[in-house]
């Protein structure tokens, strides 16, 4: 199969000092801009792929009718935030002297 190629991308030129900078051992600019569109590529159909999967679970848990409501997952996390607030809150108590010793 031939080889394509990818459109030049303009740059100004402390961008391609700096690149040329990162390059490793016999690295060519063109290989770098390979791996670089090649890492994008991989991470989109990744992401993409998560967000599938991520809605196809909710159409699934909507239609099994096993989901619970925003609000009341919302609700429980304010009455623990309101319960854990409570709790710090409340005085520790007099500072008495442990095992009977006094100062």
């Amino acid at each position: 199969m031939k080889t394509a190629t990818i459109p030049s991308v303009r740059v100004e030129p402390e961008f391609r000092e700096t690149l040329e900078g990162l390059l490793e051992e016999g690295e060519s600019l063109s290989q770098f801009v390979e791996s670089a569109l090649r890492a994008s590529a991989a991470r989109r159909q990744a992401q993409a792929e998560f967000v599938r999967r991520g809605l196809a679970s909710i159409t699934q848990t909507q239609l099994a009718g096993h989901g619970i409501p925003a609000e009341a997952v919302i609700d429980r996390l304010e009455a623990k935030l309101a319960a854990a607030r409570k709790l710090a809150a409340k005085p520790t108590g007099s500072a008495k002297p442990k095992h009977g010793v006094r100062r």
